[in-house]
C-alpha cells in the first residue's frame, strides 16, 4: 500500500515545514480572527501535531505574527510598487486600487489579517511601524493631487489623506467581501465611482 506523505513527516526540510505551516494557518487566521483561531484546526489542515507548530513558532501568538507580517509585506509592497510606477492625482488613486485587488486575488485572508481587531496587543508595535509607512504613502499621494489642485494648505493635507485612507480601506474590504467579482470589474467599478464623484476620466 502507498503511504501518503504528510507535510511535517521525517526527511521535510524545515524551511518547508514552516511554509507549509504558514500557508495553512495565514488563511486561517484571516477567517476567523485571531482570538477564534484554534491550533488544533491549524494542526489538523496542515496534517502536523500541535507540538510540532509550537516547536516552530513558540504559541499561536508567534505564529500569528509571523502571518502577519507576511500580510503587512504584502500589503506594503504592492502599494510601494504602485507608487514607483509614477502616476499622479487620482490616477495614482486608481492604480494603487488595481494593484491591491489583483495582488490580494485569491488571498482575501491578507487583508482580514492584517485588519484582525483581535490581534494579540504584542503586534501592536509592529501594526503600527507598518501603518506609519502607508500613512506616509498615503499622505505623498494626496499631497500630489492637492498640488495639481494648487492647494497646499497643511490641515486641507491631514483632512485629505485620513479621508483617502477610509475610502481605500473600504472599497478593499468591500471587494474582499465579494468574491466573484475580479480585479478587473472591480478596478472598472473605482474608474466609474471616481467618474460620478469627481467627474476623472482616466483618459483624460
Amino acid at each position: 500500500m502507498t503511504s501518503v506523505r504528510r507535510s511535517g513527516t521525517k526527511g521535510v526540510a524545515r524551511a518547508d515545514r514552516e511554509q507549509q505551516i504558514l500557508d495553512v494557518a495565514g488563511p486561517i487566521f484571516g477567517e476567523h480572527g485571531f482570538a477564534a483561531t484554534s491550533m488544533a484546526d491549524v494542526a489538523q489542515q496542515a496534517g502536523i501535531s500541535k507540538p510540532l507548530i509550537y516547536n516552530y513558532f513558540g504559541s499561536k501568538e508567534g505564529l500569528h505574527e509571523r502571518c502577519l507580517r507576511l500580510a503587512l509585506d504584502l500589503v506594503l509592497g504592492e502599494i510601494e510598487r504602485s507608487a514607483d510606477l509614477g502616476a499622479v492625482g487620482l490616477q495614482r488613486a486608481l492604480v494603487t486600487l488595481d494593484g491591491m485587488f489583483r495582488v490580494l486575488d485569491g488571498r482575501a485572508w491578507v487583508w482580514a489579517i492584517a485588519n484582525d481587531a483581535t490581534a494579540p496587543e504584542g503586534t501592536a508595535a509592529l501594526r503600527d511601524t507598518y501603518q506609519q509607512r502607508l500613512d506616509g504613502l498615503a499622505r505623498e499621494g494626496v499631497g500630489e493631487l492637492l498640488t495639481l489642485a494648487g492647494d497646499d494648505d497643511a490641515l486641507d493635507l491631514d483632512a485629505m489623506t485620513a479621508v483617502w485612507s477610509d475610502v481605500f480601506a473600504s472599497l478593499v474590504t468591500w471587494w474582499c467581501a465579494h468574491p466573484g467579482v475580479t480585479p478587473d470589474a472591480m478596478s472598472a467599478r473605482c474608474e466609474r465611482l471616481f467618474g460620478a464623484v469627481f467627474g476623472f476620466s482616466p483618459d483624460a
